[in-house]
């Protein structure tokens, strides 16, 4: 009989709850409102009560605890997210379903089906929205020793034309995710990325913000690929922004062979990646056993 294996993409607006079969095919997906933890996750049992896996991955947004040593693991910690502060994830699921669950960031899933798409075992996934995120995987492995990794809060150097903007990240200010996350745009401008016009300015420093990243990646880490994902990157003309900025700023220092190749976007549209790399991140827990 088939294996069919569950992928849960836990976010701040929605869960995504899919099922999937051994081509990593969607058999029936439904988006769940992300309300009350008790209320969501009660929903997100019910769908897989109805539609049984073998095995299941979720990626949730954080910071989350992945230590499956630790008393917390399963747990989102201390987001911003209310209601939502250091409550376990897995834990009720997996109580209800009985199955392997894989916990991990949702980073993390995206990353991992990208890894599966392109064919390469080594590589960054950045995810540029209402926050950012990152995810690295080596060798097929995610990066990570007591915890995941926080690339969007990396420090970086201010544009020249951004100077006396202080950022929006609560914790750091003017880190990556204060200068170069979605909110920053607004709180710039007044206006949302999706009203500001091509030709602004703050496009170009966004830009900058992001291939410093990706340079201090490509020094730090030498991945094969980097994917820029999320909401800001539906702005089709960014990709070429970071690129031109990004040359820039490695001035050959390294080789990379073709850029085209090296910084793309996902491979599949609406965030597709996490579904698959959760499927795969599933039916890896039935390997294993």
């Amino acid at each position: 009989m088939m294996k069919r294996y569950g992928s849960v993409e836990a976010g701040g607006t929605k869960f995504i709850c899919a099922v999937g079969n051994e081509n990593n095919e969607i058999i029936i997906s439904e988006a769940i409102p992300t309300t009350t933890y008790e209320e969501t996750i009660k929903k997100v049992i019910v769908f897989f009560e109805k539609n049984r896996v073998d095995a299941l991955a979720i990626g949730s947004f954080g910071p989350v605890d992945l230590d499956i040593s630790s008393e917390q693991y399963g747990c989102i910690l201390n987001t911003p997210k209310q209601g939502w502060t250091n409550v376990n994830i897995v834990l009720p699921i997996q109580k209800a379903l009985n199955i392997p669950i894989f916990f991990t960031t949702d980073v993390n899933s995206s990353a991992y089906g990208e890894m599966h798409l392109n064919g390469c075992n080594n590589l960054v996934y950045y995810t540029i929205g209402t926050g950012i995120g990152g995810s690295a995987i080596q060798n097929g492995v995610f990066i990570g020793g007591i915890g995941h990794p926080e690339m969007g809060h990396q420090l970086i150097k201010k544009h020249p034309l951004d100077v006396n903007f202080n950022g929006v990240c609560p914790l750091h200010g003017d880190c990556l995710e204060g200068l170069a996350s979605g909110p920053s745009i607004e709180a710039r401008t007044g206006k949302k990325g999706q009203e500001l016009e091509i030709n602004s300015t703050v496009w170009d420093i966004q830009a900058y913000y992001i291939a410093q990243a990706i340079l201090n990646t490509t020094l730090v880490i030498r991945p094969e690929l980097v994917i820029v994902g999320g909401g800001v990157m539906s702005q089709h003309h960014m990709l070429d922004r970071i690129k031109m900025h990004f040359k820039k700023l490695l001035n050959n220092y390294v080789t990379i062979e073709d850029i085209d190749k090296y910084i793309k976007t996902p491979s599949v549209e609406n965030n597709g990646s996490a579904t698959i790399g959760n499927f795969l991140l599933a039916k890896n827990l039935l390997i294993k056993n």
